[in-house]
């Protein structure tokens, strides 16, 4: 712990689920000492999907208390004392009603850095009804913007809404606010709500809109399916090649690779055309498997790839050599990132296990009275 660029960081992360923990675990990928205050019962339990291979407690260590106990509550305000931020994901007031809100934290500690994860934040009309990513992203447009014409939204995962406009705007803004605290001396609160994050991205978009270069329709645009060379197209053995040719240096390019340079093509932007290229696109690239034409296309400057699965991206040259994925503890997954030249980031060992570092955090932040917490019931250990 505390070997990259946040070492000496210290963040206590009320346990949740997706965004919130994965921003924390970037923190902890970056160097910060996390703690993650996960419910005493989870520890009791033995962890469950918590622990084990949830790659998002990697990095971290695990305390578990119960936090509707009086002194367990009185704990986790003295680790505060001793931290830098504080990460939650509840609906808004719930850690207010536990006596944990950023009034109570920012009292004992005027500097704390108090990061809130949420999908439509902590004011606004469904600021207390539950969601998930996809309704998240429906309602900042972006999801209506995805997907091929004539057809129905396509849904990314929950890549971009939990992960993307949530955990990396909660993990910015907690290090924005940082770096102000160092200055001021003074901690405040970071709104990070998944619906700002989400639209936030699509500032790109919007100015296209604003100059007349996007239509707010699906699947015609220049970069949503819409134009042949800015899209997926089968091979002959079922796989897949991405095209991303736009600029006309790589497009020419393109051509070359694929056999098509000579074809007598009409122009690349004339939209009218666009049927005819996305039909003689596709038949070349059906005379060859994926594999075939990975070797002609890569490495060269036709911007054209592969598309592999999460499995076959593990062993893919490109991803081993630069180490994109690491072992840890038997399982392979995603290496931290970005990189650094002088303070790298790293991770170490397997995800922690609800309570599974009780004593040991205890014992760092000075606090002596573990067995009489044990005793209350305020604390557990797995």
């Amino acid at each position: 712990m505390g070997r990259g660029p946040l070492a000496g960081v210290r963040v206590v992360e009320l346990a949740g689920i997706g965004p919130g923990p994965f921003a924390a675990m970037l923190l902890a990928d970056l160097g910060a000492d996390v703690v993650r205050v996960d419910r005493a019962a989870a520890a009791r339990k033995g962890g469950g999907a918590t622990g084990g291979t949830d790659f998002t407690n990697r990095g971290k260590r695990s305390i578990a208390v119960d936090l509707k106990n009086a002194q367990g509550r009185d704990l986790v305000l003295r680790m505060v004392e001793r931290s830098d931020v504080l990460i939650e994901g509840f609906r808004p007031g719930v850690t207010e009603r536990l006596g944990l809100g950023p009034d109570d934290c920012l009292a004992r500690n005027p500097a704390l850095v108090y990061g809130r994860m949420t999908g439509w934040g902590q004011d606004g009309p469904l600021a207390q009804s539950a969601g998930h990513d996809i309704g998240y992203i429906a309602i900042t447009g972006t999801l209506h913007a995805i997907g091929r014409a004539g057809g129905p939204p396509q849904v990314p995962m929950n890549l971009l809404g939990d992960f993307a406009g949530g955990s990396m705007y909660l993990a910015v803004g907690v290090l924005a606010a940082l770096l102000e605290s160092r200055a001021s001396g003074r901690g405040q609160v970071v709104d990070a709500a998944i619906v700002d994050g989400a639209t936030h991205l699509s500032t790109f978009i919007h100015a296209f809109m604003a100059g007349g270069l996007w239509k707010d329709e699906r699947g015609v645009n220049m970069l949503d399916t819409g134009a042949p060379w800015y899209d997926v197209y089968e091979t002959a053995d079922g796989e897949h090649m991405a095209v991303g040719a736009i600029e006309p240096q790589f497009y020419a390019e393109f051509l070359r690779l694929l056999g098509l340079a000579d074809a007598g093509l009409p122009s690349q932007h004339d939209r009218d055309a666009w049927p005819e290229l996305r039909e003689r696109f596709a038949a070349k690239f059906k005379e060859r498997t994926r594999d075939e034409w990975a070797e002609i296309f890569l490495p060269s400057d036709a911007c054209v790839a592969p598309v592999l699965s999460m499995t076959e991206a593990a062993r893919h040259p490109y991803n081993t050599e630069r180490e994109v994925f690491v072992d840890r503890g038997g399982h392979l997954q995603p290496a931290p990132a970005p990189r650094f030249s002088r303070t790298p980031a790293t991770t170490d060992g397997e995800p922690s296990l609800p309570g599974g570092h009780t004593r040991a955090i205890l014992a760092d932040l000075g606090i002596e009275d573990a067995e009489a917490l044990l005793a209350a019931g305020a604390i557990t250990e797995s």
